[in-house]
């Protein structure tokens, strides 16, 4: 009797070990999907993204397609998170040695170097493919020059050299090309040239900034960056307040170029004072937190000026 009454709980309760039980798989599917997504390093994807759109609107001002932005920003989108994901395939060993990067997937283990490597490849192939067969010679080959830049150049020089940086600069400029080749192909190649210098030029104190900020980090991993030779900061803050005031001339070249007029120069001069005090700020006192000041300035300078652009580059046309 006990037996039956036992037999009949378990099969009224089959439904829900049913239920229950593939639990353990959908975890381990949210798991694998989370590791995947932190593989494409999202925030400086959607940074990199914005600054492809931003270059395709200025490109093609009231002529702009949607259906070609959407293509552009897809096809951009794949190849970058592949670059991420290659970036860290190649920085696994010292990935894990900083605290700010040992919980990747690969240092982590919970992903193989295969794995990344087959992720990342195919995301970068898809992208380049999709940007040739959507949208244009041009933008492919910027694309593809992003890519092989990032991830084969750069990449490797953290380890080699602290000029890496500045190297590593090229490709995190290129994005916006992507998008003006995207609009234009390769006509109006001096408002390409002025967006991929005011980029390449915010990189560099901005990138200063995190380096001091992690400077024990890199150090640690073996990374060769300025602050990690500079312990005084003497020659960081230097070049980091170089950096900053050099955007404030940089500006005035979209004039000539016709990319934009007054009110982008104006604006972005003041964004420039504002980012360079910043700077001068932390040569004065160079602590964590005025580089984390300096971080912030960038910030707010990046977005303002690219809005500046629009809206001075649109009104214009």
């Amino acid at each position: 009797m006990m037996k039956a009454t036992l037999a009949a709980e378990t099969h009224a309760l089959d439904p829900l070990v049913r239920a229950s039980a593939p639990a353990p798989a959908r975890a381990a599917a949210r798991s694998r999907l989370a590791d995947g997504l932190e593989l494409t390093k999202p925030r400086i994807a959607v940074m990199a993204l914005v600054t492809v759109a931003g270059g395709y609107l200025m490109a093609a001002g009231g002529a702009g397609s949607a259906a070609v932005l959407f293509h552009t920003l897809l096809g951009a989108g794949l190849v970058a998170a592949g670059g991420s994901a290659l970036n860290q395939l190649i920085e696994r060993r010292t990935d894990a040695r900083m605290r700010r990067t040992a919980t990747r997937p690969l240092p982590a283990g919970r992903m193989t170097p295969e794995q990344v490597a087959v992720f990342g490849a195919v995301l970068s192939g898809v992208g380049l493919a999709y940007l040739l067969a959507a949208v244009s010679v041009p933008a492919t080959v910027v694309a593809a020059v992003t890519l092989v830049s990032y991830v084969l150049v750069y990449t490797p020089l953290k380890t080699v050299t602290a000029w890496n940086t500045v190297v590593g600069a090229v490709p995190g400029a290129l994005p916006p090309v992507i998008g003006w080749c995207a609009a234009r192909g390769w006509d109006g190649a001096g408002g390409a040239a002025v967006l991929f210098l005011i980029l390449f030029v915010w990189q560099l104190p901005h990138f200063l900034a995190i380096a001091w900020m992690y400077r024990a980090d890199y150090a640690r991993a073996g990374l060769r960056m300025l602050p990690g030779g500079d312990p005084a900061g003497g020659r960081t803050a230097a070049a980091m307040v170089l950096t900053a005031a050099a955007l404030i001339p940089v500006a005035f070249l979209a004039l000539p170029t016709g990319l934009a007029g007054w009110v982008f120069v104006v604006g972005a001069t003041l964004l420039g004072a504002m980012f360079t005090r910043k700077a001068v700020g932390f040569a004065r006192e160079r602590t964590d937190r005025q580089a984390k000041r300096v971080l912030r300035a960038s910030l707010l300078y990046l977005p303002g000026a690219f809005a500046l652009l629009l809206i001075d580059a649109l009104l214009g046309k």
